[in-house]
């Protein structure tokens, strides 16, 4: 092995290995397992939320492969409607074309042809972040057999009835120009204004769009609210407009809110929406598709863009006043446009059927959710759920399969030729194909199955459906986790996933949603292969959607990352992810805790190496025996590998990265090892017990890299390949780490762990002892022993290991009533631990220095008490600072008597 760990080199050598050798495919005819990639848009990059979802996929489709199940992980990627068609129309716009001026046909192939040079970006990224799935099934929603999938689904909804074609309100991009999901649009806090409004002789109304007065159908107070009870069931004329409209009640209206009047505006507020539908009251469309008003308004308005007449709207309204308002605004999530609620005809699929048998797949427990108070957000949804809008007004996406004669009529079919046979349509009939293709996350909610090759009944579709496990964050469960469940009820009458792991969501180190906006993007190749700052840079601000942004991203990240970012090598990465991953919905990405797992595959290497040293001579034949040690780390190995398949069976991959951290690097590394050199440097020591110890290091280093293969795929491999010579024959024919079995625990008693514990404690204190008194590292020292921790004959037997691992020059036992020198000592249960300091320290100047601590924590001591007697800084500082500053308190307390006791062993 080489004396330095470089993860570059290894990652850069072995994904080749595995993936040219077939590795990823199903290996075995064992019990199914199968998981779903999420798909990510093909027209992205991979951020760290992707990155930390399909490093919990992976280690769960490494961990069932080395199980011996029969494992594939389904991977591809989405078309991303309105993503994609944005990215290729800004090709155009810098070429000096457009979308419009190539024609549907033209643009179509040239997004095809920026899909097939740009479309393996993200495979690339996967392939560096180690994932392993089953790259020869590589699936693309928008390739011929998901688009028959899609194609069979739309046209069986309609047959059935449950999709129709309507007019409803809808979020309206305009800038795109297309309806947007409510996954697609964002909203947050700005800043901006109320205006109070006269509209008629005893009625004023607030509103924080004024533009769309123009369309208000009625005014609307609480039938209880005493101030208009005389004016429900007269009419008031519309400002600027000839129009009356009827005042009405509804309980809908707040009367402390505002004036206690609303104007009701059906075409361009969900709210009011649903007020007009009771009402039965008109609703009038006053904007166009790009945001101008139409001719619903006054003359004097008609093609203005919707701010520009808000403006010159308000020239002409009788304002009453002018707050300022704090708002939450909707925005398009790609074109960062506000988004207007529109009323406009759209394609709609019927949800409440769908919904109750989803919903009875989870209350009956066919599907499990993880962690399950999931459960709670996912009914909330379902119970109150709308029709789904599936249309949007785009070119690239499924193209909706129906037409339409001159007189309007649908007709719903694979394509012209089939619809014709099928109505039985003569010929000179001129038919039109609908425009609009439908919404990305229909061909998403087939996915389970479609990738499967459904609507055809495939070996594979018999095999893995219903995959084992979807793993995906909290914020799908609405958009995709509820309609596949829907559609694979619907389609297959069967669930799609027997289990739904939610992560939470990955943010920046200060709990910050991680944004282009904001600048605290992280690509995760960047922190495996490392970045300077000018490349950082320049990633952070290309093609930014805000470029007024830039210069504060550009000083937000150079305060952050002066000299860019080193490199941490992918397993490291990988492992951080897996710790992370509890049950919070908000987790904050560390770095520095990322540099702490480098630093934990550093120490596996190194021990590696330092177990490859001393096993040179290592014979499988020779005899031997397995000392208290060697039976003590096999009793630690076994309860972590219990605690490891227990981890993952409950989707805790925090527990799991915690176990073999924990294993791997306190009790097998500063343990194991430490104890082995007691036995190795000790000329007295039998060759049995060596040949045991070399047996044990062995055989605990190969089933610790068996057991963290999933997580840290690339060093356990690299270290195998190393060992696997040292093996039994029977475990040196598989060419790979990832097709070797997952350990599986055995039952073992904790008596050799017991006592391991009482050594492990005696060295510790001696270490500490030592630490404190700043005795130098290398000089050896005196230990007395009074009083019981272990039994005298077996102290006698640990004592090698003691002496060597602590530097002890002599070793005594001496009675408690005995009187002792001058000594640094500590009290362990009954026992006092002593180490006489007479020769090791300089009383004088190691009593001038406790002495100052002492001062020093005395007048903390004193300054935090002042400060919490302070009753102004009690009743105005947040609970959080006065309980850290009690903290404070209490540490400097300890500290003080700590010193004191010091000092009183000294004189």
């Amino acid at each position: 092995m080489e004396k330095t760990y470089e993860p570059s080199a290894i990652e850069a050598r072995l994904y080749p290995f595995w993936e040219n050798a077939g590795l990823f495919k199903p290996q075995t005819q064992g019990p199914a397992f199968c998981t779903m990639l999420p798909p990510p848009n093909v027209t992205g990059t991979l951020h760290m939320g992707h990155g930390f979802e399909h490093t919990l996929m992976d280690i769960l489709t490494r961990y069932h492969r080395m199980m011996g199940d029969n494992t594939l992980w389904q991977g591809g990627t989405d078309h991303a409607g309105i993503a994609t068609q944005m990215v290729v129309e800004r090709l155009l716009e810098a070429e000096g074309s457009s979308r419009k001026a190539l024609g549907r046909e033209k643009f179509l192939e040239r997004v095809w042809a920026w899909k097939k040079e740009s479309g393996d970006t993200i495979s690339r990224q996967m392939r560096r972040m180690g994932t392993s799935p089953d790259w020869s099934r590589d699936r693309f929603t928008m390739d011929e057999g998901l688009s028959a999938a899609v194609q069979t689904a739309f046209i069986r909804l309609y047959e059935e009835g449950l999709i129709y074609r309507g007019e409803r309100l809808v979020n309206w991009d305009c800038k795109l120009q297309t309806a947007l999901s409510d996954l697609e649009v964002l909203s947050e806090e700005e800043s901006g204004k109320l205006w109070l409004i006269q509209y008629g002789p005893e009625i004023v109304v607030a509103t924080t769009r004024p533009e769309t007065i123009l369309g208000d159908t009625a005014i609307a107070v609480h039938p209880e609210d005493p101030r208009y009870q005389h004016l429900i069931g007269t009419r008031v004329k519309v400002p600027l407009t000839d129009r009356e409209i009827p005042v009405i009640a509804d309980t809908y209206v707040d009367p402390n809110f505002g004036t206690g009047c609303v104007k009701i505006t059906p075409a361009h507020d969900f709210n009011d929406y649903e007020l007009a539908k009771r009402h039965g009251l008109p609703m009038i469309n006053i904007l166009t598709e790009t945001g101008s008003l139409n001719t619903q308004v006054p003359e004097e308005f008609q093609g203005l863009d919707r701010f520009i007449a808000r403006e010159k709207i308000l020239e002409k309204l009788k304002i009453v006043e002018i707050k300022p308002h704090t708002l939450r605004v909707p925005r398009s999530e790609r074109s960062s446009t506000i988004v207007e609620p529109k009323l406009t005809t759209q394609w709609y699929v019927k949800m409440e059927h769908l919904a109750k048998a989803a919903i009875q797949a989870v209350e009956s427990g066919e599907i499990q959710f993880y962690p399950e108070n999931a459960k709670n957000t996912y009914f909330e949804w379902l119970n109150n759920i709308q029709d789904w809008c599936i249309s949007r007004q785009l070119w690239w996406g499924h193209r909706i399969p129906a037409w339409y004669d001159p007189a309007g009529k649908i007709y719903v079919g694979e394509n012209e030729v089939e619809i014709r046979q099928k109505y039985a349509l003569d010929s000179s009939l001129k038919l039109s194909q609908e425009e609009d293709v439908l919404d990305t996350w229909f061909s998403s909610a087939l996915w389970p199955f479609s990738t499967l090759g459904w609507p055809e009944q495939t070996p594979e579709l018999e095999t893995y459906y219903p995959s084992n496990v979807l793993v995906t964050g909290f914020d799908l469960i609405f958009f995709w986790v509820s309609r596949m469940i829907m559609f694979g009820l619907k389609f297959t009458g069967k669930v799609p996933f027997r289990h739904v792991y939610f992560h939470g969501i990955i943010r920046d180190h200060e709990g910050k949603k991680m944004s282009k906006s904001k600048g605290n993007v992280l690509d995760p190749v960047d922190l495996i292969d490392g970045i300077d700052l000018e490349s950082l840079l320049k990633k952070r601000t290309y093609g930014m959607m805000q470029p007024r942004l830039k210069e504060n991203i550009i000083s937000l990240t150079k305060a952050q990352f002066p000299q860019g970012i080193q490199a941490f090598g992918c397993d490291a990465l990988r492992f951080t992810y897996a710790a992370l991953a509890s049950t919070s919905r908000d987790i904050n990405f560390d770095m520095h805790r990322m540099e702490g797992y480098r630093n934990f595959c550093n120490k596996l290497w190194n021990a590696a190496r330092f177990v490859l040293m001393n096993t040179e001579t290592y014979d499988p034949l020779a005899p031997k025996v397995l000392s208290v040690m060697d039976q003590w780390i096999f009793e630690r190995l076994h309860q972590a590998i219990q605690a490891c398949h227990q981890a993952l069976s409950e989707y805790r991959f925090d527990h799991f990265a915690q176990t073999l951290y924990e294993f791997i690097w306190n009790d097998y590394c500063d343990w194991a090892l430490e104890f082995s050199k007691a036995i190795f440097y000790d000329p007295e020591a039998s060759e049995v017990y060596k040949q045991g110890l070399r047996y044990t290091l062995i055989s605990v280093l190969e089933t610790c890299l068996r057991l963290a293969h999933p997580v840290i795929p690339f060093i356990t491999e690299e270290i195998w390949q190393t060992l696997r010579d040292k093996l039994p024959e029977s475990e040196r024919k598989s060419k790979s780490l990832m097709l070797m079995p997952y350990p599986q625990a055995e039952v073992v008693s904790s008596e050799k762990t017991e006592k391991i514990q009482g050594i492990q404690t005696l060295i510790t204190a001696i270490r500490t002892l030592r630490s404190e008194n700043q005795i130098p590292p290398g000089k050896k020292i005196p230990v007395i022993l009074q009083g019981n921790l272990l039994e005298q004959a077996e102290l006698k037997m640990y004592e090698p290991w003691i002496k060597t691992l602590c530097k002890i020059d002599t070793f005594s036992h001496e009675k408690t009533s005995e009187p002792i020198p001058q000594s640094a000592s500590v009290l362990l249960g009954d026992l006092r631990l002593s180490i006489p300091l007479k020769g090791l320290i300089d009383f004088e100047a190691e009593r001038i220095r406790l002495e100052k601590l002492l001062e020093k924590a005395l007048q903390e001591k004193t300054r935090l008490e002042t400060k919490l007697g302070n009753p102004g800084f009690l009743a105005s500082a947040p609970a959080a600072v006065v309980e850290k500053e009690r903290q404070k308190l209490e540490e400097a307390q300890g500290q003080i008597r700590e010193l004191e006791a010091k000092l009183k062993d000294l004189s």
